[in-house]
């Protein structure tokens, strides 16, 4: 059994807690969170230990799950690191870039395990695309589109300590793009506008974005980022090759298509990231599980975490001055 203390929780802590609780080789031991209160009604639930201290937490465990605040990350690193526990870390690591780097130097040195949550790599539906990719059912890539767009837009408030849509949203699509691509970009060339919200403007970032990203052999991949999509959480991505194409639709509420004479009506994408990526979620979990038991690196690891951070920074770059950036 791998004992796993939860650091955070709050939504996403809540959803590792629950696939943790799926697991049949994994227990959830401990979780901390600032608020008392949070901490002891999930911890609770699952038969876990409410902790208020932090090495106490990780004291009773093999691994730590770090879902709390991005600002925290690095610290939550850091202790777990000096405990030689396994680590499994949302994204992004930290804002800023050096301080990423001097963390992840630290995890090197420690010698311990590392995964960055790029859920979206464990999505059953990507995974096929990929999959067949490598199998050369479409021959070589040669370009490829990813669509990511939100419901609604989060309050000002959020975004103005998010780190702005590259960093926060698109970096998900980042980490996908290296995925799909299996070669990395040499270019990043950002626009971007304040369409949706004016708030989300005046508080320093956009909520419209489009990236272009070029590789070395000259492959292309599109990135399309809306913080609003009022028929729901839009995810998709086509690949073109050179013998054919390759795509993942949105998943819709259900599958229901009704056909009257006003013609065909299908139901909206689904709600949100929680019902999207359940699955996902919980394959990811599976494989963090696992690989720790086993005793091997599980992926995405340190290097990707770090590689998607490089690509986001190029693009607010890239925005800011209008030019296409080297990451």
């Amino acid at each position: 059994m791998l004992k796993i203390a939860l650091i955070g929780a709050g939504r996403i802590g809540k959803v590792h807690a629950a696939n943790i609780a799926h697991h049949g080789r994994a227990e959830l031991s401990a979780v901390f969170d600032v608020d008392q209160h949070a901490a002891e009604s999930l911890a609770a639930k699952y038969g876990a230990k409410a902790q208020q201290d932090l090495d106490a937490a990780l004291d009773d465990a093999d691994a730590a799950m770090i879902c709390s605040s991005t600002d925290t990350h690095v610290e939550m690193i850091r202790r777990a690191a000096e405990k030689n526990k396994a680590i499994f870390c949302e994204k992004p690591i930290d804002l800023d870039m050096a301080k990423v780097n001097a963390c992840l130097d630290d995890v090197k040195k420690a010698g311990v395990p590392l995964m960055i949550g790029f859920n979206r790599r464990f999505d059953p539906h990507f995974r096929a695309l990929k999959d067949a990719l490598s199998r050369g059912e479409i021959g070589k890539l040669e370009v490829l589109r990813i669509t990511s767009r939100d419901p609604e837009p989060p309050p000002p408030a959020y975004v103005a300590v998010s780190g702005g849509i590259f960093r926060d949203m698109m970096i998900h699509d980042f980490d996908m793009a290296r995925f799909l691509l299996a070669e990395e970009p040499v270019q990043v060339f950002a626009v971007g506008s304040a369409l949706v919200d004016p708030e989300i403007g005046k508080a320093g970032d956009v909520d419209t974005a489009a990236v272009t990203l070029t590789t070395a052999s000259g492959r292309i991949c599109q990135i399309s980022n809306s913080r609003r999509a009022i028929y729901g959480y839009d995810q998709r991505v086509e690949v073109h090759g050179a013998r054919g194409l390759l795509r993942a639709e949105n998943h819709l509420e259900n599958s229901v298509e009704v056909a009257t004479g006003a013609g065909f009506r299908r139901a909206p994408a689904q709600n949100f990231f929680l019902e999207r990526y359940e699955a996902a979620y919980l394959a990811e979990m599976r494989h963090f599980v696992e690989a720790v038991l086993s005793g091997k690196s599980p992926k995405p690891g340190i290097e990707d975490g770090l590689r998607a951070q490089m690509l986001a920074d190029a693009a607010a770059m890239s925005l800011e001055t209008g030019l296409p950036v080297r990451p």
